[in-house]
């Protein structure tokens, strides 16, 4: 459906965006994550055609956003950030404003306005202005406005900033909805929210792809060690004794103690153990043999937002000046590059007319020798019929 390659976006020597690739299947709930300043909202621009990418390519359903851009708008429902709304309108002039804006045909325009208002619960206030309304019902009118002539790819800027926990909960569901009918692209700062709603995770920082992956496979894969929370009846106040100093534990240490006197301790395994399942067992029969009962042991899982922290904290931070050099660095780069595909695109030209060269003179040669031997057979033939005719003319005189 959605096809990224190799764009980036200047701004004078400044690039916003550098190089970016990545791919969106049909019916796919994308999250798009970044910090502030990384490149989202200028990514999602240039899918919308809002703005051009200085270099690159992005195809939308196999149209190029610059060769068919009226094309690929009539595909895509946008939802900006900020929820810009026209505050002198009602809900339902806004929403069959934004349906002539998408040309929806007269015929179809009044039943895409009530489908796009059901379908964000704004029934009840359709006929009240825009500023008279909450955060939240200003947030499902932008969605409307997205959503009218049902198009084919939605594109959601921060769709849940400032909403409080119900409204989120209720945009949340909404969104899950689209996904029957709407390949959805979603940009947010509440990675659980993402987590829960997306089945991809684009990831972005300055200006660059960092990981492309399911929310499950970037948690599972960033994990750098293993903890557990272990509830414990340690009568005899041996547990610590016991696995202080345990060659497998890099970190242990009381959580809390509780009023029926159980205990509360937080276990960190060595980076270097990636399975526990032996520790488990050791665990289990130490605590055994010492009259400690074990009231449950749970591991701590990595979230979405350990990983995106984990992928990003070890980036540098660079100067705009170290930046500018880089930027410099990768178009000689490229170049280079650029001039070292014409080379051997050259050389190829070459071996190709040389090839066909030696082939026409072996042509030749092969016609040249079949030739000679034609006409060796043809002197032969002629001189096995003269002899003939002389042995035929000698027979006749000595009669």
């Amino acid at each position: 459906m959605i096809e990224v390659k190799n764009v980036s976006k200047k701004y004078g020597d400044f690039y916003a965006i550098r190089n970016i690739n990545f791919n969106i299947k049909d019916g796919e709930i994308v999250g798009f994550l970044g910090r502030n300043g990384a490149g989202k909202t200028t990514t999602m621009n240039m899918l919308t055609g809002f703005i051009e990418p200085t270099c690159g390519q992005i195809i939308v359903n196999g149209y190029d956003v610059d060769i068919k851009p009226k094309k690929v708008k009539g595909l895509i429902g946008y939802m900006p950030e900020g929820v810009p709304l026209y505050s002198d309108l009602t809900v339902k002039e806004f929403v069959s404003y934004m349906a002539d804006l998408k040309l929806v045909p007269h015929k179809k325009k009044k039943e895409a306005v009530e489908k796009a208002i059901m379908q964000t619960g704004l029934d009840k206030v359709r006929n009240r202005l825009t500023r008279n309304l909450s955060r939240g019902f200003k947030q499902r009118v932008s969605m409307a406005g997205a959503l009218v002539g049902d198009p084919e790819i939605l594109i959601l800027d921060e769709p849940t900033v400032g909403l409080d926990p119900k409204q989120v909960k209720e945009i949340r569901e909404l969104i899950k909805s689209f996904k029957k009918n709407h390949t959805v692209i979603l940009s947010s700062h509440i990675l659980s929210e993402v987590s829960q709603i997306c089945e991809k995770v684009i990831i972005i920082d300055k200006g660059e792809i960092i990981a492309i992956d399911t929310p499950e496979n970037l948690e599972k894969n960033t994990e750098t060690h293993l903890v557990f929370t272990i509830n414990i009846e340690d009568a005899e106040n041996q547990f610590e004794k016991l696995f202080k100093n345990d060659d497998s534990i890099k970190e242990l240490k009381l959580i809390k103690e509780n009023d029926d006197q159980t205990k509360v301790y937080q276990i960190e395994l060595k980076d270097n153990i990636t399975d526990d399942t032996e520790f488990r067992k050791k665990f289990a029969i130490r605590c055994a043999e010492n009259n400690i009962l074990n009231l449950g042991m749970k591991k701590e899982e990595n979230s979405l937002e350990d990983a995106f922290i984990k992928l990003i904290e070890d980036r540098p931070e660079y100067s705009h000046e170290e930046i500018k050099k880089m930027q410099y660095q990768k178009e000689l780069d490229d170049l280079r590059k650029e001039i070292d595909e014409k080379k051997e695109l050259k050389e190829q030209k070459k071996e190709q007319r040389e090839k066909l060269k030696q082939e026409k003179k072996e042509e030749k040669e092969n016609s040249k020798n079949e030739n000679e031997n034609s006409e060796k057979e043809i002197s032969k033939e002629k001189k096995d019929l003269q002899n003939k005719n002389n042995k035929d003319n000698s027979k006749g005189g000595n009669k």
